[in-house]
């Protein structure tokens, strides 16, 4: 920096390695913004502004701060809680800086946090203390779509508060992540697709921003020459001093530019990171590939040597035009590949592969939390369906509702004293008329075109995506699922009937098995008969359709029975398929004991397929039931069985630590652990396991544990007091066989809220590791080495989901051959898996080996 004042350049500095997971990270990082705040204030006190004229708009010291290096449990569903613990860790640093007269920058980040950002940039500069102070600052991204909007909805502000503040403008950092993430998601992506229009985009904020310099003092950050140019011109144009505005460019890039700056006498600051070299490296990295990207001006001008003339043309000239229904944007992706094309030369760096010929799926988006829309969505519908608590829901038989003597309450696992609603109790004779009712029905049903059965299914999934806050708010109560996990479950039930109604059309279809002269050999299915779903509580929509919906759209008939802690969600899974107008005795709606009427229609000789989700002991005896033939009995039974885990993850010694901590905490914990994918085990070499473990217990002991209902909550309560008393007890042998690592000690005073539990010195024949919990307890095992990790991760009886942090590709290889899981994710969390990406299913004792 010393050498760059002598050249007549400022600087701004950014901390590299803001990857927090725990609280105590994100303290450690507030101080050493602090310290680095009092660093640089004292080695530049003496220092001057390079042009001398309107210093007092920019100081000498000039601090990048990002948020998410100062909070762990950051939520774009919850800036509220966002803000308050940001604002607490923030105002002593422009406390700081106010004394010593530095300046401070609100860095953009991804997508994600920007909404959040924002807020907190106004809520923070609006408070008495410090809103007459000018020293502050945040970025504007100008490849996303809603940055004019951010920008101008910021100058409003500026002016309500009436005191100066700045914006540095920028291209975006984050494209490649923003639009991967958009096609994973299957949602259209914040920014925009093609270079020219972030070029052209941003020269339209440039002019907004001169023309409203008289309360916002702009900084361009940009190696583009066009870029820059036309803010020269622009300023020229409305008359705007050189000396009220700053171009800004990152250390070690783009010297000459700067050094023509600087003699045209324009003010230049350099964007300087600083940090530890693992972190830098990733940054250098992720720079370097932003401007050597097949679009860049630097490898445009220094790599290609395109001509000048065409370098300065105006971006709007380049924008490729939309076809004909096609927007620009989906004109890139084709572009790119993602429509099934081929890269063009001209794309962005990228890999594309061509989608199966005739594989049209594609799942529906998640809804996005960042949006305050969609916050009041999810909190409307929760107050909608609270108003509907104590409702009561029949059994549906045969197209008529059905009612009993008996109701079965069920209640909110966060407030055992709120029943959400009652469920009608069948007892056998209801149970009886379901099969009768299904096996009648089945003669019609099996016949009924592939294409009508299909229908059915598009028409529940667009039901479930009309009601899906309000489907997504009954499972926040019922099993006290979060905002986001709630969201997933419902999304997942809208792709099983897109995704299995696709999968039908092409079944469907008979199959010509060779080529013959003189004959016609076909291959096609036939529907089995009756078929009993029991499903789980714990994805109580998303499992429930599933299994049905493939039963009734290969031509069964259906008996889906919920768990008898989720009654109103199946309820409200037959309301969906009721308005979709699923024949009469097609889909049959049983809710009441599993050992009552489970037991009976397992046995029944009219069942011929049995689908089962849930625990291993009832799953066995399903199996053995299944395997008996009943006098009149026409079929052997079909068991379709999913019977949990034990899953392991194991952490390579050159593992990214970042990721494996975020992910191995959501596995674990994540809807408190009870999902028969989530980390059960947590494998360590011993050459990383004191490394892992210094950021393990501090990123568990950071979870927000609480009432699901609010959002941003990680952790809640299990789902009954059966549950609640059995992992407690677990935890007790836990403490007996291993040591207690970390507990968690503050919890809320009501509901069945179980502490998350870490456990070391575990070892392989210890019950913790390898009987399942279902539960928010981790043990952590020590190996000696990759051969070890593998034994043990593969030395239960389960085989369901398993995992493996590692940057060596060898190693990689040989995990996924060795690794016995039905499910092996790698560098991500061992849950959530996709409807047609990642069919689900294990082995061993975790069941048949089917897939969904």
């Amino acid at each position: 920096m010393r050498k760059r004042r002598a050249q007549r350049i400022g600087f701004t500095v950014d901390v590299l390695g803001e990857a927090v997971v725990s609280e105590a990270e994100a303290d450690e990082y507030a101080a050493r913004y602090a310290d680095l705040l009092d660093k640089l204030a004292r080695e530049t006190n003496n220092w001057a502004d390079p042009l001398g004229i309107n210093a007092e708009l920019f100081p000498v010291v000039n601090l990048s701060v990002k948020i998410s290096a100062l909070y762990s449990q950051l939520t774009p569903a919850d800036p509220a809680d966002a803000i308050a613990h940001l604002g607490t860790k923030l105002r002593p640093l422009l406390r700081r800086a106010r004394e010593v007269g530095a300046f401070i920058n609100f860095d953009m980040e991804s997508y994600a946090l920007k909404n959040t950002t924002l807020e907190l940039f106004k809520t923070v500069f609006s408070e008495e203390e410090f809103k007459d102070w000018p020293h502050a600052g945040i970025v504007i991204q100008a490849y996303l779509r809603d940055a004019d909007r951010d920008l101008r909805d910021l100058i409003d502000w500026g002016r309500a508060r009436r005191t100066r503040f700045a914006v540095r403008l920028v291209k975006g950092a984050y494209w490649d992540y923003e639009t991967t993430k958009s096609r994973q998601n299957e949602s259209n992506p914040p920014v925009f697709l093609q270079k020219p229009e972030s070029d052209a985009n941003f020269e339209a904020l440039t002019r907004v921003l001169f023309e409203n310099e008289s309360i916002v003092t702009a900084a361009f950050g940009s190696h583009n020459v066009r870029s820059i140019a036309h803010a020269q011109a622009v300023a020229d144009e409305l008359g705007i001093d050189p000396s009220r505005f700053e171009f800004q460019l990152l250390y070690g890039m783009a010297g000459p530019i700067k050094r023509a700056l600087v003699e045209m006498g324009y003010r230049v600051r350099e964007y300087c990171p600083i940090g530890e070299l693992l972190p830098g490296m990733a940054y250098l990295v992720r720079r370097l590939l932003e401007n050597t990207s097949n679009e860049g001006f630097l490898r445009a001008k220094f790599a290609e040597n395109v001509p000048a003339k065409e370098l300065l043309r105006d971006p709007r000239e380049l924008i490729r035009p939309a076809v004909a229904g096609i927007g620009s944007s989906a004109v890139a992706l084709a572009k790119a590949g993602d429509l099934g094309g081929v890269i063009s030369s001209d794309g962005k760096n990228a890999t594309s592969l061509r989608a199966p010929p005739g594989d049209i799926f594609k799942n529906t988006p998640l809804v996005s939390f960042i949006y305050k829309d969609n916050q009041d969505k999810m909190q409307s519908a929760l107050r909608e369906v609270r108003k509907r608590f104590g409702e009561k829901h029949p059994l549906y038989i045969g197209g008529e509702k059905v009612w009993t003597d008996n109701l079965t309450p069920s209640v909110s696992p966060a407030e055992p004293s709120e029943i959400v609603g009652y469920g009608t109790e069948a007892g056998i004779p209801e149970a009886e008329r379901a099969v009768k009712a299904a096996r009648a029905a089945f003669e019609t049903w099996r016949w009924t075109p592939v294409e009508e059965r299909a229908r059915l299914l598009d028409r529940a999934a667009d039901i479930l995506e009309r009601r899906r806050y309000e489907l997504s708010a009954v499972e926040v109560f019922e099993v006290a699922k979060a905002w986001s996990e709630a969201d997933a479950d419902i999304r997942e039930a809208i792709d099983f009937c897109r995704f299995y109604a696709q999968q039908m059309r092409r079944l469907g279809r008979p199959k010509l098995t060779q080529q013959v002269p003189g004959e016609e050999n076909y291959h096609h299915y036939w529907p089995r008969g009756v078929a009993f779903v029991i499903a789980p509580w714990n994805f109580p929509i998303a499992i429930l359709c599933g299994m049905a919906s493939a039963g009734v759209v290969t031509g069964n008939t259906v008996i889906m029975k919920p768990s008898e802690q989720s009654i109103i969600c199946g309820a409200m899974l037959m309301q969906v398929f009721e308005e979709a107008g699923v024949p009469p005795g097609v889909l049959n709606f049983l809710s009441g004991h599993g050992s009552v009427i489970g037991a009976h229609l397992v046995d029944h000789k009219d069942v011929d397929l049995i689908a089962f989700t849930g625990s291993r002991e009832v799953g066995l005896k399903i199996w053995e039931s299944a395997g008996i033939t009943r006098p009149g009995q026409r079929e052997l039974k079909r068991v379709i069985c999913e019977m949990g885990g034990k899953n392991a993850m194991i952490v390579d010694a050159d593992a990214d630590l970042d990721e494996t901590i975020m992910y191995s905490i959501y596995s674990a914990f994540g809807f408190q652990g009870q999902k028969c994918s989530a980390l059960s085990r947590l494998i360590l070499l011993e050459e990383n396991y004191d490394r892992v473990m210094e950021r393990l217990i501090p990123a568990a002991a950071s979870l927000r544990i609480g009432n699901p209902e609010q959002p941003g909550i990680m952790v809640g309560p299990v789902i009954d007091e059966p549950a609640y008393r059995r992992i407690l007890e677990y935890i007790e042998i836990g403490k007996k066989e291993a040591t207690l690592a970390y507990q968690a000690k503050e919890l809320p005073p009501h509901g069945y809220f179980i502490p998350p539990t870490i456990f070391s010195d575990v070892r392989p024949d210890m019950r913790i590791a390898r009987e399942e919990i279902f539960g928010p307890v981790l043990s952590v095992l020590k190996v000696r080495d990759l051969d070890e990790a593998l034994e043990v991760a593969n030395g239960t009886d389960y085989a369901l989901t398993g995992g493996f942090f590692s940057r060596s590709p060898d190693n990689i290889e040989r995990v996924k051959a060795r690794l016995e899981a039905g499910n092996v994710y790698i560098n991500r969390s061992c849950t959530g898996a996709i409807v047609g990406r990642h069919p689900f299913g294990g082995f061993k004792m975790s069941g048949s080996g089917t897939k969904a």
